[in-house]
Parts: C-alpha cells; sequence; structure tokens
C-alpha cells in the first residue's frame, strides 16, 4: 500500500496529526499495536480528561532546548481546541489554575478524534505491529499485515510512562535509527517512596492529605500532599518528581500560609498543649505522629523561645529524603526524549531526515500537570499535520 503519511501511533498526538493532514488532502495511515485508540487520554483526569489549560506557555514546560515549544504553543492555542470542542457540542469546566477539564468522559474527546478523522479520510490499521521501517526515496515500514510505504512517516509512539497501556521504547529506537539522539530517560509526575525507615514512621499516615509547600532546588510548588502506606504522592509530589535530582532532600512546608512561629509566640501564655493548638491548622492523625516523634507535647507556656523558634523550622521545612520514585508504572509521562535540537519546532520534522516526524510524548518534552501534557500532544501533532505528506490523502497507523 501507498500513501502520503503514515503515522506510527494512534494517541493523542497522532490522532491530532492524523486529522490535520487528512483536512490538507492528503492520504493518511495510522498504524498502532494496540486494539483501540486514545487509550491513555481515556485514563486522563481520572476518566474525565484534563485536556488542556487556560494559562499556557514555555514556562510550563521541561526541555533541553526550552524555546523549542514556543511556536507550536503559539499556532495552536487552548481556544482553538476548545472551538474544536465547542464544534462537537462538548461541555467542558475550568477549574483551579486554568485547568480544563471535560464535563462528560473523556470517551467525549476521543469519538471527537475519531469522528475527525474519519470526516479526513483517515485509514487505520489497530493491533498492527511495526517490524521494521527502512529508507527508501521515502519510508517502508513494515508490519504483521504486510508491507505499507509513505512520503512521510510521523513517529507518535509516546513515552515510557502507562507501560499497561501499551507504552514502549519503540520511537526512541527510530530515533536513534535514523541517527538522533535521545536524551536521559526518567519518570515524571510520579508518586514517591519511603526510605525503609521513614516508610515504618510514616506509612500510618496513608490517607492523610496537607496543603504544603515541596521544594527541589529551585522548583517548588503549593498543592496537595498526600500520604500513601509505601510514601507521598497528591499534585505536589507529583509536580516536584520531575525536578528531583533523584537523591537530594526535598524541604516541605507544612504551614505554607501560617507563620507558626508567630502563632506560638503570640500564645506563650496559654496553658493549651502544644497539639491542641496545631490541630486547628493540621490533621489529627499527623499531628499525633508529629508530636510523638518530637517528644511528648508540653503547654504552650512551658516552651522556651528557642523551642518555639525550633518547631517552627521542622514545621516550615521538613527535610524529606524520598527512597526513589514508584517508576514508570504510576509516572504520568516521561522525563527526557528524543532531542529537540535534531528537531524542526516549526514542523517537528527532522533536521537530518526530511519526512521524519517525531510529535508528543516521544520529544523532549514534558508539561506540569494540569493538562499541559495532552496540549503539547495537540499542538506538536498540529504542527505535524500541517506539514507532513505531499499533498494528496494522509493515512495513520496505530502503535
Amino acid at each position: 500500500m501507498q500513501t502520503d503519511v503514515i503515522i506510527i501511533g494512534a494517541g493523542a498526538s497522532g490522532l491530532m496529526c492524523a486529522m490535520e493532514a487528512g483536512k490538507r488532502g492528503r492520504s493518511v495511515l495510522v498504524v498502532d499495536h494496540c486494539e483501540n485508540v486514545a487509550r491513555k487520554v481515556l485514563v486522563s483526569g481520572g476518566g474525565r480528561c484534563n485536556f488542556s489549560n487556560r494559562i499556557m506557555g514555555p514556562e510550563h514546560f521541561i526541555c533541553d532546548n526550552p524555546d523549542f515549544v514556543t511556536s507550536a504553543l503559539a499556532r495552536f492555542t487552548p481556544a482553538d481546541f476548545l472551538s474544536l470542542l465547542e464544534s462537537h457540542g462538548i461541555e467542558y469546566e475550568e477549574r483551579e489554575e486554568g485547568r480544563l477539564f471535560c464535563i462528560g468522559s473523556s470517551r467525549d474527546i476521543v469519538e471527537m478524534l475519531r469522528d475527525e478523522c474519519e470526516r479526513a479520510g483517515v485509514r487505520f490499521r489497530l493491533g498492527c505491529r511495526v517490524s521494521g521501517i527502512v529508507k527508501t526515496d521515502g519510508f517502508r515500514v513494515e508490519t504483521a499485515e504486510g508491507i505499507f510505504d509513505s512520503k512521510s512517516l510521523v513517529i507518535a509512539t509516546g513515552g515510557l510512562s502507562y507501560p499497561q497501556l501499551g507504552a514502549g521504547n519503540f520511537g526512541y529506537q527510530v530515533a536513534k535509527q535514523f541517527g538522533l539522539k535521545v536524551t536521559k530517560l526518567r519518570p515524571a509526575l510520579t508518586p514517591m517512596k519511603f526510605s525503609p525507615q521513614d516508610a515504618r514512621v510514616f506509612g500510618c499516615l496513608a490517607g492523610v492529605s496537607i496543603n504544603a509547600t515541596v521544594r527541589a532546588g529551585a522548583a517548588h510548588f503549593t498543592e496537595n500532599l498526600l500520604f500513601t502506606h509505601t510514601g507521598v504522592s497528591g499534585p505536589a509530589i507529583l509536580q516536584i518528581s520531575s525536578y528531583w535530582d533523584g537523591k537530594s532532600c526535598l524541604s516541605v512546608d507544612l504551614l505554607p500560609r501560617v507563620d507558626i512561629c508567630s502563632v506560638l509566640i503570640e500564645k506563650r501564655g496559654s496553658r493549651s498543649l502544644l497539639s491542641t493548638l496545631l490541630d486547628r491548622y493540621l490533621p489529627k492523625r499527623f499531628v499525633k505522629l508529629w508530636c510523638d516523634l518530637h517528644g511528648a507535647p508540653k503547654p504552650i507556656n512551658q516552651y522556651s523561645r528557642q523551642e518555639i523558634s525550633a518547631i517552627a523550622r521542622d514545621l516550615h521545612d521538613w527535610r524529606l529524603r524520598p527512597g526513589g520514585t514508584e517508576g514508570f508504572n504510576k509516572a504520568e509521562v516521561t522525563l527526557g526524549g528524543v532531542d529537540t535540537r535534531d528537531i524542526s519546532s516549526k514542523t517537528m520534522e527532522s533536521k537530518k531526515t526530511p519526512g521524519l516526524y517525531f510529535v508528543g510524548e516521544v520529544l523532549d518534552v514534558t508539561g506540569r500537570l494540569g493538562g499541559y501534557n495532552l496540549h503539547w500532544a495537540w499542538a506538536s501533532g498540529h504542527a505535524a499535520g500541517e506539514s507532513a505528506g505531499p499533498g494528496a490523502q494522509v493515512q495513520a497507523f496505530s502503535q
């Protein structure tokens, strides 16, 4: 089979690329080894799909080549995706910090993408594994269902996160095959594990949630921190995991909106126990354990200024040294990927191999929590879809 564009990967970026290329009259074939499209989109946002964010800019992404994302983000904005939703009658809502969610189900987004692809004449080969790629005057893709030839080839295979949904290293292998560099890969937006010692101490707090500021180096996030049986999770931890160097302590401010030192000094004449006062600001289970670890609580009027300063320091700068992360099985995205210095920021085309494109998570672009990674999938897929193929009709493969 000869076609203008083959897209390997039927996820968010691959489907966006397919529909855009198809709209331009290109013949498109999408190939994927999974039986269903956009499986990761379906689980996004707890099934409600945090599909984008009103507040969008390069500062919300991690990339060794920071300016790379600017062009694609400028040419496909959150407003552009909202227009697409509205044309399909899909209702959405804006939550805290500009996060955009479906009011209905993530499935509404997936059905919209499939509808757009069908209108654009995109063809699919699902449950079809790619065994090899050969460079000809275009590209020859060898699969379990035969050989497919195209003028352009788009790699939209995602990263290593969610292996249970079919993720793998195929895209990185293709990049290396064609002489492109791949930066160091590690899990991001992932829960963190306790060290064995901390697990014995804090494991009993599973289910306790605290609004905290978590710092790693120059990065910091103020959101919920959730204790689990094995470590810590919640938005603050997921966010900071992308910036953690794998060995340093995290600094956790358990009372980011309260100057507890001033509160304690003001209450120095009180006969109330320290735990009674702290219960006003922190969950009781946490306060009990914290006080047990720091000695039995005394009435506040029995603490010296020096002791009050030490208490405040420990609450505003709890040093937590993680024992590692939960890895790719629980990571929402992959940090690192195909080096963007080898990729055109306008078209997502390889600078070394004309006609070869990389989109979405396979690239060294990692968004923060809050709809940024899905929006990068839309923006990068759109950029490649506007460029791929000579000009007939586009076909997409899912991998």
